[in-house]
Order: C-alpha cells, then structure tokens, then sequence
C-alpha cells in the first residue's frame, strides 16, 4: 500500500512538473517545499499573479477570506523574518521570510502580526518614534518554523476589501514570481474567456493614440473562440494584433488574468508573452503591453501582440519583428491565438487573414509644430518659461511631442498653465519638469508646488526663480501654493472627556493639497504610537497601561508636505 501512494505522489509531482514547463519556464522551481498560507478550503483567488492593474502587473496571489479579516497566516516554509514593514498604504502590515531554498515569501495587507513579532514591531516603533517602519532583521532574530502562525489576514493599507496578498521572490534578484508554479494548487478546470480581438494599422510607424485599429467581436465558449460573422479579414501592410482576455477558476473566483498568450501565423509563433516572473522597477511597463490610450479612455484592457522597442518587460520570447506582420504577399495566412492560465487550461481563436494591398489604411502624419523625440535617448524642452528633460528609457516609442502655453488659472496660480503634450502617451519613469515663477510667488516660496489641472499635486520645490517636480505622467501643469494646515477631526474623544473603559481614541485627519508628512502623538508629553489608515483617513491610539487612571494631557501633531502644521490639544481622564 505505501508503495502505491509513493508512485501515486510521484505521478502527481510529474503531472504539476510537466504543467510548469508547459507555462513557458525554463526554471525548475521547487514543487513539495511549501505549504498554502491560509487554510481556507478550498483556496480561492481575488486577484492572480501578473493581473493587469492600473500602472502595474499584480505582483502576488489574493487570496480570498470569506469577507472577514482575522485568519491565521503561516509561514509557508522554514526560514526568518527578513523584513518588518508598516506602512499607512501599500501592504500596510507585511512580512517577508527567507528560506533556505532560496526565496522569499511575502504576506501583505495583514490584520496584526502574531503576538511575539507584534511586541517586536511595537518596541521598533517607540524606538523610532514612527508608525511606518521598514527594518531588515538578520537570520537569528525571528526564526520561524513551517505552519507557524505569524500573522492574521486583514484589509490594511490599500487593500480593497479583505484578504491575503502573498507572493514568492527570488531572494537575490527580488524578481516576483508566480507562485502557482511552486506547486501551490488553486482548483481550476476552467479555460480562459477572450472577448475581442483588435488590428492594429502600424505601417512601420510608432504605435501612440492615432494609430488606426479595428475592432472584431470574438464569440465561443469551452475554449474555442472565432471572430463574429467574420471569416477572413483582408488587411495589408504593417499591422499588430491585440485581444481582452480575462480568467475565472473554480468556486468563488474573481475575474483574473491570464498566464500566456501566443500568436502563430501560419503554424509559426511569431509572439509570446508569459507572466512567469517580473521585475518591480518594470512593473510600469505595463503601460506598453497594453493600448493605453484606449485603457484611459473606456478602461478596456487590450494586451497588444507587438512590442514597443523601449519596453523593457522580459516577459516575451519567439519574438518575430516585435510581433508586428507585414501583410504584402496577395497570400491567405491563418492566425491563432491561444490564451494559457495558470493551471494550464487553453482557449484558442483562429481566424484567417488575406494580404491584400487595397485593404491598407495608412497611419495619420505627426501635426504640424510637433517635435521628434527618439525613445532611445534623452529629449529636452526649453524655452524662456519652463524646461522639460525626458530622460533616456522613459519613452517606450518615439514621440511627436507637443507643447503648449494656456492662461493662468485665477485662483492660488503662480504661473500660466503649460501643456507638456497629452497623458495618453504612457511614461515608464518620471520626468523633470521646471516652471518659472510669477513675483508675486517670493513670499511664498516654501509653499510652492506644481499641480496638474485637476489641482493634484505633483510635490516639488523652489530653486533659482523655479519650481521643480518630477511629475508621472504628461499633462498640464502650474505653481500652486499650500498654505493651508491639515485638519484633525475627534471622532470619540473631547476636551474632559472620561475614556475610561474605552480601547483607543480615534481621529479622522486630511489636507486640502500637498499631503500628510507625518503625524505624532503626546500624552503627558511622551511619544505615543498612532496607527493610521490612508483609506478611510482614520488615525487612532490604542491605550496601554502607560497610561494610567487619572487626568491626562493630549497633543496631536500633523504636518503636511509643506511644512503646515495642525495642533489638537485637550485634557481628558482615564
């Protein structure tokens, strides 16, 4: 009998390690090393690694919670606490162990941490005096064991809703990589959905929001998908292609993204992509893999089958000419997608395409007064009023860039508005902006900030007769000044007010522009941990026998990005 079960297990582990490679991975990774980290049964995903998200891919597995906060969470394998981190958005409460094998697991988004690294987070804490912290612990400080209870799952930083958001890195590299490829098994027979595919008219021309495309309504089910009414498209010239693409599994899944997409013509792959594994510092290029400028528009996610020659994502392979085709021959070809999910279950659509020279529809010219910046190098903008440096490795393609003066707004302006081209054209890092001043800014010079049109601030800082920012994305932008302090709000607690009996004192704290900095509590003049949560803008101290029954002095302390403060004192009792 165990002889059986020994050849049954050893079948089993064959099976997942064919699945692996047949998701496009050429790295064996571990497959009986870890354990799940919930035991909810069975697991179920709010959101799967590589999920296309807004500015990024998703970096983890959500693991689903019923709804409810408080689940224990165990290590998934032996190891130490490699970081402690806090913050008032992000992960919130996360942990990071390092095993022995050579990666990292990480659990965000959690409720509190169990009661021996709590007491631990907490001294780090006073120590600092700081809510947010990130401290690195060497291997002997927090050694956890397999199925230790470390954490409890919750909805903290910028969670939306309940749940656990887990991932495995490479401890080396901190690479993200899919966690399903470990052998941790989400119930799954179902393929992914493709809804929609688009051609895309490129005439060996950048791709930006002129580029002509058309759109080609896909029906099918049980993984068999073709275009609607449609047999054959007749295109000709340079073109792309792009499909909406989503996936569910088992039980109660969210709607997720999918591990691969091919494109063959003609029996030859001419574009892969696969989320195996990623980069942070790459995550924004996200940007490129999809139709951005049709994502801002109606929020539909294209995953385009051709590359932009400054994305830097790896996550592509059997590239043929960047996934663009030239349809020139007069010949008919036969195309083929096929989406993978990360279990392994297939969809495909075929279609069929005759080249056909009438059929091409050529790409507008740049508008006139434009200026061609390359993606391979650094690009400036200068003129008497502002300076704009692009730096190498922000465009993903060349750029017709456009620049414009507009009036100056009538209120908190200290500048005319300066339109540096249009947000549809996607940035994978920051660039330098720099807005000379009006006079009358002297007096508020350490106020001073760029805001985009909308009144969002972009920070920055007065230097030389200018304010400079580093602004995300392309838009229009001016000086504005904060002058105003944050506001704090009681919620549970006011001036001689008994707390006796009551947990902690709360607060609601925002500010009308540049942000919170920071935020510090006093009682009876010590420093006292205050907990923040940047979603529902609530701040809150929880008491602890330092404060002990009697009449006792409070102060809270927020400071905004430009130096405002906001002072609350009171007495209350306890």
């Amino acid at each position: 009998m165990n002889r059986i079960c020994i050849l049954l297990a050893f079948l089993a582990l064959q099976t997942i390690g064919l699945r692996a490679q047949q998701l496009f991975s050429n790295n064996k990774y571990p497959l009986v090393d870890f354990r799940p980290p919930l035991d909810i049964v069975p697991p179920a995903l709010a959101g799967s690694f590589g999920e296309l998200r807004a500015n990024h891919f998703h970096s983890g597995m959500d693991y689903r919670t019923n709804q409810r906060e408080g689940y224990p969470v165990y290590a998934i394998a032996d190891g130490y606490i490699s970081r402690l981190r806090v913050q008032n958005s992000g992960f919130g409460l996360a942990l990071y162990i390092n095993h022995p094998n050579g990666y990292t697991s990480v659990y965000g988004h959690l409720q509190r941490f169990g009661p021996k690294i709590a007491q631990q987070v907490k001294a780090i804490q006073y120590q600092k005096k700081s809510y947010e912290i990130d401290e690195f612990p060497n291997s002997l400080q927090i050694p956890v064991r397999k199925g230790d209870v470390i954490a409890y799952s919750g909805n903290s930083g910028s969670s939306g809703g309940p749940h656990l958001h887990f991932e495995i890195r490479d401890t080396k590299t901190e690479a993200t990589i899919n966690p399903q490829l470990f052998g941790l098994e989400i119930p799954d027979n179902i393929p992914p959905v493709i809804y929609s595919m688009y051609v895309y008219r490129l005439n060996k021309k950048p791709f930006n929001e002129f580029t002509p495309k058309q759109y080609f309504q896909v029906i099918g089910a049980a993984g068999t998908y073709h275009l609607n009414k449609v047999n054959t498209i007749n295109l000709g010239g340079e073109v792309g292609f792009g499909i909406i693409t989503t996936d569910k599994h088992n039980g109660a899944s969210g709607t997720n993204g999918v591990y691969s997409i091919e494109l063959e013509l003609d029996g030859r792959l001419v574009y892969v992509s696969a989320l195996e594994k990623f980069s942070f510092d790459n995550s924004r290029a996200i940007n490129s893999h999809i139709d951005y400028p049709t994502y801002l528009n109606t929020k539909r996610s294209i995953q385009k089958s051709f590359v932009d020659p400054g994305n830097p994502l790896k996550i592509y392979s059997n590239l043929v000419n960047n996934g663009r085709i030239e349809f020139t021959d007069g010949a008919k070809h036969q195309l083929k997608y096929t989406v993978t999910d990360g279990k392994g279950n297939k969809s495909t659509l075929a279609f069929n395409v005759q080249a056909d020279a009438g059929a091409t529809i050529n790409s507008p010219d740049a508008p006139a007064g434009t200026l061609n910046y390359s993606y391979a190098n650094q690009n400036e903008f200068n003129n008497d009023e502002i300076k704009v440096i692009i730096p190498k490795g922000t465009l993903y393609n060349d750029l017709n860039f456009i620049y414009k003066k507009l009036p100056k707004p009538a209120v908190n302006a200290y500048s005319a508005v300066h339109q540096i081209h249009n947000n549809l054209t996607p940035l994978h890092a920051g660039f330098e902006l720099w807005i000379k001043a009006d006079s009358s800014l002297n007096k508020y010079k350490d106020k001073a900030l760029i805001v985009n049109t909308g009144r969002s601030s972009q920070g920055g800082y007065f230097e030389n007769g200018y304010v400079k920012a580093k602004p995300r994305t392309f838009g229009s932008y001016f000086i504005a000044v904060d002058t105003i302090p944050p506001t704090i709000t009681p919620v549970n607690i006011a001036e001689g007010k008994s707390m006796a009996g009551v947990s902690k004192m709360s607060f609601k704290i925002r500010d009308n522009l540049s942000g919170i900095k920071s935020f510090n509590g006093y009682i009876d003049g010590r420093w006292i941990l205050m907990e923040f949560d940047t979603k529902s803008a609530s701040l809150w101290h929880t008491f602890d026998d330092k404060t002990t029954p009697g009449k006792h002095a409070l102060e809270i302390i927020v400071t905004d990005m430009k130096d405002n403060n906001k002072n609350y004192s009171i007495t209350f009792y306890k």
